[in-house]
């Protein structure tokens, strides 16, 4: 099993940054791929963007593509969501969720979740 915590979010002007952090437990995060994933208000929740187990492929949603890097380290436990040039249409709760499906961007492979962190971009 895998517990995950997410940290990093807050307010953040229009066009600033910041980096998302998502720290597991146990001794097995190195077996899962990992994923970023945002739900704003009165919206499903979305992929943004996922990297394989040993960090040596990533991709992302169309939306996230240029702006945001995901990243791991398998020593820390650790996954981390750059975000630069922030938007206000990039307001929501940011979840980090683990999977064995690397290359899935559907919430329902994805079978442990954080329990979010809220990122607000003011314009």
């Amino acid at each position: 099993q895998v517990q995950l915590v997410e940290s990093g979010g807050g307010l953040v002007q229009a066009g600033g940054s910041l980096r998302l952090s998502c720290a597991a437990s146990g001794r097995t995060f190195s077996r899962y791929a990992m994923g970023w994933f945002r739900q704003a208000p009165g919206k499903e929740r979305g992929f943004v963007a996922a990297i394989s187990r040993s960090g040596d492929s990533t991709y992302y949603a169309d939306s996230a593509k240029g702006r945001f890097t995901i990243s791991r380290d398998n020593a820390k436990n650790t996954v981390y969501l750059q975000m630069n040039s922030l938007k206000p249409e990039d307001t929501a709760v940011y979840y980090c969720a683990s999977t064995t499906k690397y290359g899935s961007i559907s919430v329902i492979d994805y079978n442990y979740w954080g329990q979010g962190t809220q990122v607000t971009v003011s314009s």
